[in-house]
């Protein structure tokens, strides 16, 4: 049985696809392709994935109810890694509808095929987003993510206490993973690095909001997928001594988790577009704009949970991680 790794075209998804090949595991990939952000890329990285042994794909949306109930019954993968989602936080005040069929009836759909088909382990993408307004930190698992700030993050957190309702009912494992800002080759075009690279290359500036006074905890794909494919490994387990009198948001009597993963190094924005101009060689000229509707002035993860579930803790620097994206950014573009 295949793994079923839902928005495999995207980002995080055919990295994660790529890593499950390499281990000679068998994937089945499933995306709709939409055009949120520009089709050739998502082509380009779904051509790599269909040239490799294990791989096969599915155009499928995970809104069409009947499509996915074809797919799970033909299937019936033992393990599901749910990436796929309608992405953005600032284009979910343009087209909230789109978050609602992608994020909350696509999401439904999974878990109907998870509990109808025999899946041990649901593993889907959360997001750092979900802590909104809550600016205790590091950010932890135990405490927040009951006032986020955007349609985007609230759809994620709605996600969280669907698949808990459904570990509860059904006892389906379930697993979500609340990433901080991930970045690296193969990145989307709306996101910061890859706008600030074309910008700096084009001779225009840079916009930076609150003024540059953000940070952020920049994670490198990489560290992002080990962390995906590890907890993919070890199915979520009930906790036998979670208390329901003095409830713990990161556990359950529920087979049901939700870690962080993030670098836990959260970094000023000013120097991740220092590690860009060191990169690339090259200067920024900075637009300074004020707070956008929605953002947060810092992130930081706390992923001790992840260290102790998983033995593993992200550890790439900005400088590091931002030089290998601009490897490949020239390379794919040839600039």
């Amino acid at each position: 049985m295949p793994v079923l790794v839902t928005g495999a075209a995207g980002f995080i998804g055919s990295h994660v696809a790529h890593k499950l090949l390499d281990a000679g595991q068998e994937v089945l990939g499933l995306d709709n392709l939409n055009a949120y952000y520009d089709p050739t890329l998502k082509a380009a990285r779904l051509a790599r994935l269909t040239a490799r042994t294990g791989f096969a794909f599915a155009k499928t949306d995970l809104a069409d109810r009947p499509a996915m109930e074809a797919l799970f019954a033909t299937h019936r993968p033992a393990t599901v890694i749910h990436l796929a989602a309608q992405a953005g936080v600032r284009y979910s005040l343009e087209n909230p509808h789109a978050y609602a069929e992608s994020n909350l009836v696509g999401f439904m759909n999974i878990l109907e095929g998870c509990r109808n088909h025999g899946c041990a382990h649901l593993v889907y993408a959360s997001t750092s987003s979900v802590y909104g307004l809550d600016q205790a930190m590091p950010f932890s698992e135990h405490r927040g993510g009951g006032h986020p700030m955007t349609l985007y993050a609230a759809t994620k957190r709605a996600n969280e206490l669907m698949a808990h309702s459904y570990s509860h009912l059904f006892r389906l494992p379930t697993t979500g993973l609340r990433f901080f800002t991930v970045y690296g080759p193969w990145g989307r075009p709306d996101m910061a690095l890859f706008k600030f690279t074309d910008a700096i290359l084009a001779g225009r500036p840079i916009e930076l909001y609150n003024r540059g006074n953000m940070v952020r905890d920049f994670t490198y794909v990489d560290d992002i997928v080990e962390g995906i494919v590890r907890i993919a490994a070890k199915p979520a387990q009930p906790e036998p001594a979670w208390d329901a009198k003095a409830p713990d948001p990161a556990r359950s009597s529920a087979p049901w988790r939700v870690f962080n993963i993030g670098n836990s190094s959260p970094v000023p924005l000013l120097r991740y577009v220092e590690a860009l101009e060191s990169a690339l060689g090259m200067k920024a000229e900075r637009t300074l704009l004020p707070m956008q509707p929605g953002d947060v002035p810092a992130t930081e993860a706390d992923v001790s949970e992840l260290e102790q579930a998983t033995g593993f803790r992200p550890a790439t620097s900005v400088e590091e991680g931002v030089r290998r994206f601009v490897v490949w950014y020239r390379e794919y573009f040839k600039r």
